[in-house]
């Protein structure tokens, strides 16, 4: 079996955090990137041959995949990124998830292949695949998807499968909206609960987009049509010719491609019970090996808060429920709360030998930030104040700090003078 990630297309949902990289390579929970969950999961399940593919801004995410994941000769290993480029086939970029993967089947066609799974790049869960194999080998089906269970109101959201008693997906509907088609796509508890899922009144399975294909059958699924998209076209498709099962899953798992889900996601990690556990002997989560030192932090008050490596924290700094990423510099009396600090990509040169365009990239002292993302090299003056509570127009956007989703955003290397404010 192969992976095959899907890194997704330009990233507007999650801009400005895309402006300068692609989705699977934003930071997560403080010192991790999305595109680890899915190759980890890979790695856990024993898949070592893994496809990543991308199209937009991919310097990031190659670099990180490159300087993360590396195998030796003799376990035929392998993380390899395919973008998209001009072909003898075409000259076009990817128009799709099934395009993107229909542009790279002749990796696909190579020997030693019979299953192919297909992930998304921007999710936050942990699973075994080995067990969707498991139950995929078992049913004879051709054509597996993972399905979580959701109540009636939550399945507005998604896409919904309806079944035989025998787990044969017989039905898609994409976020059914009215009783009827709620009642179209409904699933009897006893049958979750006779695979081992407490129903606990989730009627309705929605589907999480990880497939699993024969490797045959997905090569003729693509190659017998020009459907761009694997949720929306290929998979419906899949159902009327095909025999495709569901494979229930009752893990956490969400979907973190917005700017809200993302910063939730992140914040809930942060906290004293997280719903997904970073820390765990057998399934961690890898991630660059960055030979940073522990991060120091004098006096300062630290509570339900991520704090990555290689960080000074000073005396008199309140940090709450909030994630703070790999080299911050926070100096004296900040103060923190329900914020996402992503943290520097190096250390600034020492001062007295900085250049005049150069500044130190830390937070002043005295500032206040609350209900914010401060995304990667940022400076932030001393007694600047970024507030959540001061928001007065949500896609405000001054080319250096942006609300979305209710959430203040300062981009990528901006300079915050001392003293602002964005009341």
């Amino acid at each position: 079996m192969v992976g095959l990630i899907l890194g997704g297309g330009k990233g507007t949902r999650l801009f400005p955090l895309t402006e300068y990289r692609s989705k699977p390579a934003v930071p997560l929970a403080g010192k991790y990137r999305i595109i680890d969950i899915p190759v980890s999961n890979c790695l856990n399940s024993g898949i070592n041959r893994i496809y990543l593919l991308t199209q937009f801004n991919s310097v990031s995410l190659h670099r990180h995949i490159r300087d993360t994941y590396k195998f030796d000769r003799f376990t035929g290993g392998f993380v390899e990124i395919l973008a998209a480029q001009q072909t003898m086939e075409g000259a076009n970029w990817y128009q799709g998830t099934a395009d993107a993967v229909r542009k790279n089947l002749r990796y696909l066609e190579q020997p030693g292949i019979e299953h192919v799974l297909v992930l998304s790049g921007d999710q936050l869960y942990r699973m075994d695949y080995r067990q969707m194999l498991k139950t995929h080998v078992d049913s004879g089906a051709e054509a597996t998807i993972a399905a979580l269970p959701v109540t009636e109101e939550a399945a507005r959201g998604f896409g919904i499968m309806r079944l035989d008693d025998s787990g044969r997906v017989r039905g898609f509907l994409e976020k059914p909206q009215n009783e009827e088609e709620l009642k179209m796509v409904w699933t009897e508890p006893k049958w979750l609960d006779d695979h081992g899922i407490p129903s606990k009144g989730r009627g309705h399975l929605a589907s999480m987009g990880i497939y699993l294909f024969n490797r045959d059958t997905l090569v003729q699924l693509l190659k017998n049509s020009d459907y761009e998209d694997f949720g929306k076209e290929i998979f419906p498709m899949a159902i009327r010719t095909h025999k495709v099962h569901v494979h229930p899953f009752d893990g956490y798992w969400e979907d973190i491609g917005t700017i809200r889900s993302y910063y939730d996601a992140n914040l809930a990690l942060a906290s004293s019970k997280p719903p997904f556990q970073l820390m765990k002997q057998d399934a961690p989560i890898y991630t660059e090996a960055r030979q940073l030192p522990a991060s120091r932090l004098e006096d300062a008050r630290i509570s339900n808060s991520l704090i990555a490596d290689g960080c000074t924290i000073e005396s008199g700094c309140v940090i709450e429920n909030s994630v703070i990423g790999v080299r911050c510099h926070i100096q004296k009396s900040v103060t923190i709360k329900d914020s996402i600090i992503m943290g520097n990509d190096y250390y600034p040169a020492e001062e007295g030998k900085r250049s005049k365009e150069e500044f130190p990239m830390h937070i002043g002292e005295g500032v206040v930030i609350e209900g914010a993302i401060v995304d990667k090299n940022c400076h932030i003056g001393a007694g600047a104040k970024i507030l959540r509570s001061s928001i007065k127009e949500d896609n405000y956007d001054n080319g250096n700090v942006t609300i979305r989703d209710g959430i203040v955003l300062v981009r990528k290397g901006t300079v915050i003078p001392p003293s602002w404010t964005n009341d």
